[in-house]
């Protein structure tokens, strides 16, 4: 599109919101959030097609006057607490469609395992190794199929929990990073991973011991697993961001959008831990723990995560529009 296109199709809104910013009667809070955001997306616009233009001036302008008006008065969260509070519930929420991607990935990779598992009686042995499959069954003989969790220490095993820690770890790093050549990388973790969940689970079905495998695998799993799909999605966010740049050059997309799939990477960091934690201490007791304890645990830290990374989100984005609504109608108030 033409500068002077540009021009003549936002003008109006333009000096709409120009106007708002200083008359509380222009407009309804609700319009004024809506302008907010529409002025930002045309600044940025201006500033990848028409870099030199005087019209960037003009936005910068009015954008900053709004934004030293509005987060002038509110007192976000800095620091650690507003990354966790804000930061990391708005990046979600932004860019939300790449994580329900993700998670459904998952599930599809998880039921291809199950059905070819059914189908083809030898797909966990190719899938999963020989010498796995043939320790578990070993395993079920001796009365204990999940004895691949117990540590050979006392209870409170430091060094398999370190070790759980670093390679999950390692490999949520390395399903992120995968993502850079187009997604394709983290997608092919998802495959991996996602088959073997399945195949895994019928394994254990298959053997008569599907709901010991549950409280057992899922003790820690459940953030394991959530953690790793969050890693994957941040992986093909970053990843596709340079194919998809939208109204960004490709290099202000990929910085852009792989700063902020970075920051969702680093807030899985904490729930990974937890899971080794969990892993390392507590689920080679799962067979002698009360069901209902093994499942408030199985439960609660499903709960938790998917409490944070998918309801949150949308709560601090609605309490986000309100503020924004309220303050802006609090400019109009004012005398600039």
């Amino acid at each position: 599109m033409r500068e002077a296109a540009f021009i003549k199709q936002n003008k109006e809104k333009w000096l709409e919101f120009e106007r708002s910013l200083y008359n509380s009667s222009e407009n309804k809070p609700e319009r004024l959030a809506e302008l907010f955001i529409q002025v930002n997306n045309d600044l940025a616009y201006a500033q990848t097609y028409y870099p030199k233009s005087n019209v960037i001036k003009y936005l910068n302008a009015i954008t900053a006057t709004a934004y030293h008006k509005i987060y002038g008065k509110k007192k976000s969260g800095k620091g650690i607490a507003g990354f966790w509070s804000y930061e990391v519930p708005m990046i979600m929420y932004q860019y939300r469609k790449y994580f329900y991607f993700s998670f459904a990935a998952f599930f599809l990779m998880a039921f291809i395992g199950v059905i070819s598992s059914i189908y083809e009686p030898e797909f966990v042995r190719s899938f999963l190794g020989d010498a796995y499959v043939d320790m578990t069954e070993d395993n079920i003989q001796n009365g204990d199929p999940l004895a691949v969790y117990n540590n050979e220490t006392s209870f409170g095993d430091f060094n398999s929990f370190f070790r759980i820690a670093l390679n999950n770890l390692r490999v949520g790093l390395m399903s992120f990073l995968y993502g850079i050549f187009g997604g394709v990388g983290s997608l092919y973790f998802m495959l991996v991973n996602g088959i073997m969940v399945g195949s895994f689970q019928y394994m254990f079905f298959e053997k008569g011991h599907f709901f010991l495998s549950l409280r057992t695998i899922w003790m820690h799993g459940a953030m394991e697993i959530f953690a790793m799909c969050i890693e994957i999605g941040s992986g093909i966010l970053m990843g596709t961001s340079y194919l998809f740049p939208g109204v960004l050059t490709r290099k202000q997309a990929f910085f852009q959008k792989g700063k902020a799939a970075l920051k969702i990477v680093i807030s899985t960091i904490p729930f990974t831990i937890s899971a080794a934690l969990i892993e390392g201490y507590l689920t080679q007791y799962a067979n002698e723990m009360p069901i209902p304890v093994a499942g408030l645990i199985v439960l609660g830290t499903l709960a938790f995560i998917s409490w944070y990374y998918l309801v949150y989100p949308h709560k601090v984005y609605r309490k986000n529009q309100k503020d924004l609504s309220f303050l802006l109608k609090e400019v109009g108030n004012e005398k600039v």
